[in-house]
């Protein structure tokens, strides 16, 4: 496992976090992405009546966050699973309920700056990007055994990628590929050149798609955020940072609805269905300053919304 010096982590709002959790009652707050454990330590040294309960699927990750927060060691636990689990880490934890909630979504740093996790097109690695390398199923699995409608959907899906069917006719073509710079060239070559000239690296949107796959990242966000919220005591706040369009639909749809209890009538008339609402919406979408994002260049995709239990 890595250590923990190795496992540098910018926490991304950090100033506005901390603010937003500064009003919560005394109690553990769930970080559900725990990485370097940035956003941890920013919470605990800030607010002495909130402790962390500290989830990652990466046990380097949490190996890593666990030593960086051993000073703190009677104000943390922490659980090694997906978030989705988030019963099975309340029970472990011993903890019954919550004063509140983070989830900082995609990749970490570290997993995209270590090559051999495979989630970089600019180095040469396997095709992996597992979050936790104990799963089965990789990139490769993809690249080389989904057919192209398959791989084809997977890109428009999860990250809107416009020449979705021309990269997968492409990637279909070239079997097999188990290399990312490899799958980055292949990708890249077929966008038209014009589209390859502008919004950075063109086999960006495919990495993404692809370990947004491989790790199921959005079929488990709404029934995770929907448990959180059932967990969290009366004026506890859930704060989402996500970080492409498919995150954030989620994010905006799952507190949408409990914002108003799930009631379908008109807007524009009461409601009349008996929907009660279960939070109030805080902040509905913010983003870095300049300044962060001019420091932290992978901050800026960043979107925070943030509701509180009523």
């Amino acid at each position: 496992m890595m250590s923990a010096p190795e496992f540098a982590h910018v926490p991304v709002m950090r100033d506005e976090i901390v603010a937003l959790f500064a009003s919560v009652p005394r109690g553990f707050v769930l970080d559900a992405t725990l990485g370097g454990a940035g956003h941890a330590v920013a919470l605990l040294e800030a607010h002495e009546h909130l402790s962390i309960l500290g989830v990652d699927r990466d046990p380097n990750a949490l190996a890593a966050a666990r030593a960086r927060l051993n000073v703190y060691a009677d104000r943390v636990r922490t659980s090694h699973r997906r978030f989705d689990d988030i019963d099975g880490a309340l029970d472990d934890a011993e903890v019954s309920e919550l004063s509140g909630a983070l989830f900082d979504l995609g990749v970490s740093s570290h997993q995209f700056d270590a090559p051999e996790r495979g989630f970089s097109y600019r180095q040469s690695a396997p095709l992996d990007m597992r979050m936790n390398p104990m799963d089965r199923g990789t990139a490769d699995d993809l690249v080389n055994e989904a057919d192209e409608s398959t791989l084809a959907r997977i890109l428009r899906d999860y990250s809107d990628e416009r020449f979705a069917g021309r990269i997968a006719r492409a990637i279909v073509a070239a079997r097999p590929i188990h290399d990312t710079v490899a799958l980055a060239d292949i990708v890249a070559a077929a966008i038209p050149a014009p589209a390859r000239r502008r919004g950075g690296h063109p086999a960006k949107r495919t990495f993404q798609a692809l370990r947004i796959a491989v790790n199921n990242e959005l079929e488990i966000l709404p029934t995770t955020l929907d448990r959180v919220i059932g967990r969290t005591v009366r004026g506890g706040r859930v704060a989402v940072l996500s970080y492409h369009s498919g995150e954030d639909r989620i994010v905006k749809e799952r507190f949408r609805f409990h914002s108003t209890g799930g009631c379908t009538c008109p807007r524009q008339l009461p409601c009349g269905c008996g929907a009660v609402s279960t939070v109030r919406l805080v902040r509905t979408t913010s983003t870095p300053s300049d300044i962060e994002v001019e420091s932290n260049p992978r901050s800026a995709s960043a979107r925070l919304r943030v509701v509180e239990v009523i």
